[in-house]
């Protein structure tokens, strides 16, 4: 919420919410969003406990997600991936290619960039979010920068559970194409690119 002030966003103009995933640093701020007012739909994962779904579904519409559902005019979701934790990614059209947002990337970053290419073959322009490759070796890093370049992922932005190393071996591979994010930074993406 103290985020949001500072933005100068308005939580009851918030219309969708989709969450990556059950842990309670994605969730947490979900009560206090709905105690201001805000009755967005809310996306979750099929696996999220029924607890926590019937929970919020006594204050506004639940959604259980499936893969390439749209959530919001040209937004979408990978649907739920992994076998440990589950996660799901937003995938956001845009005329440059997809833009493809994770919250922590449990399933593996690589695997989620794969997913929304099955689902949408489109160039991927940009990925960002919380790559959670903090305790990979910089063997495992390289595995998955070398398959971002495969897949031809133009851009990037790691930050949240990505890893000191790994957002410096991204940086250092993408150069120019290594977009610095974190909390309160506004990323937009415009005709000519990320401004």
């Amino acid at each position: 919420m103290g985020n949001m002030a500072a933005l100068g966003i308005d939580p009851t103009t918030i219309e969708a919410l989709a969450f990556s995933h059950i842990h309670g640093d994605h969730t947490g701020g979900l009560d206090a969003l709905l105690a201001a007012g805000a009755r967005p739909v809310v996306y979750l994962l099929p696996s999220f406990p029924a607890t926590f779904k019937r929970r919020v579904q006594q204050v506004t519409r639940v959604v259980e997600t499936s893969p390439g559902q749209e959530v919001t005019e040209g937004i979408f979701v990978t649907g739920e991936m992994g076998r440990g934790i589950r996660e799901q990614a937003l995938i956001v059209k845009t005329d440059l290619g997809l833009v493809i947002i994770t919250g922590c990337a449990h399933p593996g970053v690589d695997n989620m960039v794969a997913r929304a290419k099955e689902l949408f073959d489109e160039p991927v322009y940009l990925v960002m979010g919380g790559f959670h490759l903090g305790s990979k070796s910089e063997r495992e890093i390289a595995h998955i920068i070398g398959r971002f370049r495969q897949m031809g992922v133009q851009k990037v932005a790691p930050c949240h559970c990505t890893g000191d190393r790994a957002i410096r071996m991204f940086a250092a591979e993408y150069g120019d194409d290594f977009v610095p994010a974190g909390v309160g930074r506004v990323i937009t993406i415009g005709p000519s690119g990320v401004e």
